[in-house]
């Protein structure tokens, strides 16, 4: 039996599950590799969203199995753009797909790179008619190849890890007047509103902080949990990644505030609960009485 460098490959893309691409995938994996385990991270990143796929990896980057990362979301495929193996922990794993700033933020949160090569030796690489599918043809057997105990170095050319493509990822700031510039880097399923906001920014404000964004302005309590936030309030909490998460008890804090990702939302402190102020359409009151139909 082949002793294995890793026994896990972690698979994040945007190829969603309608077609056979992630099918194919997996399949030349275990072609190759037949004792590696694929794990799917998701398939559900919108297309070509390099940041949202950035984020899902960071959000889950340090409950991943030791092993190598597959990420395919790469609108730049078939382009100049490079394709990668990158080496975090001196080889103790190694993240494989497009240099376009997906793997940047994940890189980060485990301690940098430690090296990186240039995909660039076919012998490890499927023979293709195209440049356009390196998910099926490139990234995939690389992955393979490195569970089967392949050195990186032999899959391509060592470039110094600074020249890859850093991901862009928005920083909160805080103001002269005290109140935090904040993003909205994510809406998950249930209509939670995850923000780029460390808790601690606002350690020392009160229970309430006034949330600026969208189409309204609310008064947000901060709370524990779901079940602590007032009916028809808005919580304030700390989300299962340390950051801080907009919150409706059963409902949707995106729908309530009218949030999207990518969306600018202020914070300050606030002395209480408030009010919902948005658009209001008044209609003139009639000055007179409508006339009665007579009575027969």
């Amino acid at each position: 039996m082949t002793t294995l460098a890793f026994g896990t490959i972690s698979f994040l893309s945007d190829l969603g599950r309608v077609d056979e691409s992630v099918g194919v995938i997996h399949s030349i994996i275990r072609s190759l590799a037949p004792q590696v385990a694929v794990v799917d991270v998701s398939h559900d990143i919108e297309t070509h969203d390099v940041r949202a796929a950035g984020l899902a990896l960071a959000r889950s980057v340090q409950y991943l199995a030791p092993g190598v990362v597959l990420g395919v979301v790469d609108p730049g495929a078939g382009s100049e753009r490079k394709a990668v193996a990158i080496e975090v922990a001196h080889g103790g794993a190694y993240l494989v797909g497009p240099d376009n700033g997906l793997f940047a933020p994940a890189v980060s949160l485990v301690g940098g790179a430690t090296g990186a090569v240039v995909l660039e030796n076919p012998d490890y690489q499927l023979t293709s008619p195209a440049a356009t599918n390196p998910g099926r043809d490139v990234f995939a057997p690389v992955a393979a190849h490195l569970c089967l105990g392949v050195p990186m170095s032999e899959l391509g050319t060592v470039i110094d890890p600074a020249l890859l493509l850093p991901g862009v990822l928005p920083v909160s700031q805080t103001d002269d007047d005290g109140s935090i510039a904040a993003e909205v880097l994510w809406i998950d399923r249930y209509g939670n509103v995850q923000l780029n906001v460390d808790p601690t920014e606002f350690d020392a404000w009160s229970d309430f902080v006034e949330i600026t964004g969208g189409r309204s302005k609310r008064t947000a309590q901060r709370v524990d949990h779901f079940g602590a936030i007032p009916t028809g309030s808005i919580g304030l909490m700390v989300d299962g990644h340390g950051l801080t998460m907009l919150s409706v008890d059963r409902g949707s804090a995106a729908f309530d505030l009218e949030l999207s990702e990518g969306d600018a939302v202020r914070l300050r402190a606030a002395e209480g609960p408030g009010r919902v102020a948005s658009p209001v359409t008044i209609t003139a009151r009639p000055t007179t009485i409508p006339p009665q139909p007579e009575e027969h």
